[in-house]
């Protein structure tokens, strides 16, 4: 399945910037730091290192983050849910009370509206209520599966944060047993345990505050959606449904 390039354009930024908010201030405050001894800059590779075993899943949620995020832009998009030319169709022919090629509409167009307003029709010989039932029904199941993937986001929001503060708390453990053992005469090996913890303190920040904001914009277009889609739902029972 092809992606829309914007989508895939939107996503590489949000990745580049997910890893550029975790390395550059590192990175410049390490330069400045080597500037001055004369040492070779760290790379991205040497700070992933130096955080520790912790890097390897935040890594893995930045990727997943950026999975979901090419996923959900390309699905949730207005032509793939509510397409304004299957709706004039749609209603063109229930005025015309042509069920059959309003059921074949929806067999064309195949979105969440359409999947919506085909359960009614199909129950469209049982009456109103069994209309509502059904349309009531099927959009359920429709929200459902317009949610599934954000559950996924929504952990690696609240993962990453976590596996940043353990992250945090196994190099001050190792800063603290170097101390313990050697005392305070060797620095540089306490100063790697803080950095560790560091390191990985902002990388769990840095991957889990996007994940979160991607998490509430999607769940509000969602949200969006879902009310319009109960909307035209309602317009179309009152409106079009043939009384008796």
């Amino acid at each position: 399945m092809k992606f829309h390039r914007k989508y895939i354009t939107f996503a590489a930024i949000l990745s580049a910037l997910i890893f550029f908010s975790i390395f550059s201030d590192i990175s410049f405050a390490q330069e400045e730091t080597q500037a001055l001894s004369g040492s070779s800059k760290w790379r991205a590779l040497n700070i992933v290192k130096r955080g520790g075993i912790i890097m390897y899943p935040l890594i893995f949620c930045s990727v997943l983050t950026l999975g979901i995020t090419i996923e959900r832009s390309y699905h949730l998009r207005r032509k793939k849910i509510i397409n304004p030319e299957f709706l004039m169709t749609f209603r063109q022919h229930w005025h015309k009370q042509e069920k059959q090629k309003a059921i074949e509409a929806c067999h064309q167009y195949d979105i969440c509206l359409s999947r919506i307003l085909k359960a009614g029709l199909f129950r469209s010989s049982y009456g109103i209520i069994e209309i509502e039932r059904a349309i009531e029904g099927m959009g359920q199941h429709e929200a459902s599966l317009l949610n599934s993937n954000l559950r996924m986001l929504g952990v690696v929001a609240n993962l990453a944060p976590m596996l940043g503060l353990l992250g945090t708390v196994l190099g001050m453990i190792r800063a603290f047993a170097v101390i313990s053992k050697f005392g305070t005469g060797n620095p540089g090996m306490v100063a790697s345990g803080i950095s560790e913890a560091l390191i990985t303190t902002a990388a769990g920040l840095m991957v889990g505050i996007p994940a979160l904001a991607l998490y509430h914009y999607f769940r509000a277009k969602i949200d969006r959606f879902i009310f319009e889609m109960e909307e035209i739902s309602l317009q179309l029972i009152e409106e079009l449904v043939p009384k008796k």
